[in-house]
């Protein structure tokens, strides 16, 4: 597993799943617990499939480009 972002917003966090679940990646989020019981102390972590982490990147870098714009 690689991780792909990192962030402490979790609508973040679930807009950037969608993203990649659209895209065909199956995404993971790492630490969601540890989030939920102390918000903004403990980034959760998406994670994909080794093979998967280059096109996830791009999504993730297109995904929030076009929140940006």
């Amino acid at each position: 597993m690689v991780e792909v972002a990192q962030t402490s917003d979790a609508v973040r966090l679930s807009y950037l799943q969608a993203a990649l679940s659209a895209a065909g990646i199956e995404s993971f989020a790492f630490d969601a617990g540890a989030g939920a019981l102390w918000p903004g102390a403990f980034p959760r972590r998406l994670m994909v499939e080794d093979r998967n982490a280059w096109r996830a990147r791009h999504v993730i870098e297109q995904a929030e480009t076009e929140v940006e714009g």
